[in-house]
């Protein structure tokens, strides 16, 4: 069906959205091109009082077998990025590791450590992202959202709220549709250093050559994850079809056909065992939602 020329498709399977390649069906799922079409889906999902659910590359996200009521947006096709001096605009849907080239191009540092992370601007706002002692927080100075009365609002630095894979936006319903960096000027060729030297050590320690969130768990205090879960001889451990990886514990890869329950209940084994040999809670950084 069409809302004011937008395609809605109904009950639609989230799994060939999804990088992990998993996720039951939604009853709406529609792809907005514009602002102005986003804003017009959201409107007819609140006049109709559906749940909406709003994604950018769900790169970080379980969806269980049962898929998810309502109406689920994806903002891949919203992707716009703009430089000014030294200040990038970016639309949510844009892809991270695109931010982080044209950083390159124009010689601005400050996002390296997004070089190789597969998810939206959106992502990385709404969960500060981050890696190799870069993150969010530290280059993102505004943001602007459409709150739950409709009304476009743009959020200074300081009422971002940001925290540890937190941010406002986990709170406030409102949804992302852009952001910008403040970034710094240098030398090209120190910033593609850095960002090599970002994407080797990824390449060496995570398993890339299957499907998967990155890291499953929140770094605990005092440890750290993927050590805990190796040291608990987890390693290969399998549900289905998904297994914690044999070339970082930290990570749980789709190796055949798995699902979403089989993820949620992987997550849910490694965590009870932890528990049990260590003390230590884990706590997912990875979000699980939808029906079982």
């Amino acid at each position: 069906m069409t809302i004011d020329n937008i395609t809605i498709l109904k009950n639609q399977p989230l799994a060939p959205y999804a990088h992990t390649q998993v996720g039951g069906v939604v009853d709406y799922l529609a792809i907005p091109k514009t602002l102005a079409e986003l804003q017009a889906l959201l409107a007819w999902a609140r006049s109709a009082q559906y749940p909406i659910h709003v994604f950018g590359r769900l790169s970080n996200l379980v969806v269980r077998n049962g898929g998810l009521r309502g109406l689920v947006i994806l903002l891949h096709e919203l992707r716009d990025i703009q430089v000014s001096g030294e200040t990038i605009t970016a639309d949510a849907g844009a892809d991270l590791i695109l931010v982080t080239e044209i950083a390159l191009e124009h010689g601005l540092t400050g996002m390296e450590w997004g070089a190789g992370i597969p998810g939206s601007v959106g992502g990385a706002i709404f969960m500060n992202a981050g890696a190799y002692g870069g993150q969010t927080d530290m280059v993102a100075t505004s943001v602007t959202a459409i709150m739950p009365d409709g009304s476009l609002q743009t959020f200074a630095a300081d009422a971002l709220n940001f925290g540890y894979r937190q941010s406002v936006f986990q709170e406030n319903g409102g949804v992302i549709v852009s952001a910008t960096f403040t970034l710094q000027s240098d030398e090209p060729t120190a910033i593609q250093a850095r960002m090599d030297d970002n994407n080797f050590r990824r390449a060496n320690k995570q398993p890339l050559n299957y499907p998967s969130n990155g890291s499953v768990f929140k770094r605990p205090t005092g440890y750290f994850a993927g050590k805990l879960i190796m040291d608990s001889g987890l390693q290969g451990t399998r549900v289905g079809g998904v297994e914690v990886s044999r070339k970082h514990a930290g990570f749980m890869v789709n190796v055949a056909n798995g699902t979403g329950n089989d993820y949620e209940d992987l997550i849910h084994l490694v965590q009870a065992t932890v528990k049990e040999k260590y003390g230590v809670t884990l706590e997912t950084e990875v979000r699980i939602i939808g029906e079982r």
